[in-house]
């Protein structure tokens, strides 16, 4: 037989894993579409720019 704190553990675990899952997928997001193109971004400039060899 399940009790009733065994039905809360499963509902919060389950809770807390897509909570999980979502931060992973925006972190994944957010690397790139937002930090990887400012790197890059970055980096093109630095190339460009022919003071960062002297």
């Amino acid at each position: 037989m399940v009790t009733p704190l065994g039905v809360g553990y499963i509902v919060a675990v389950t809770v807390l894993f897509f909570l999980w899952i979502y931060g992973l997928v925006s972190l994944y997001f957010d690397v790139r579409h937002k930090f990887l193109p400012r790197l890059y971004s970055w980096l093109r400039q630095r190339r460009a720019d022919p003071r960062h060899l002297m």
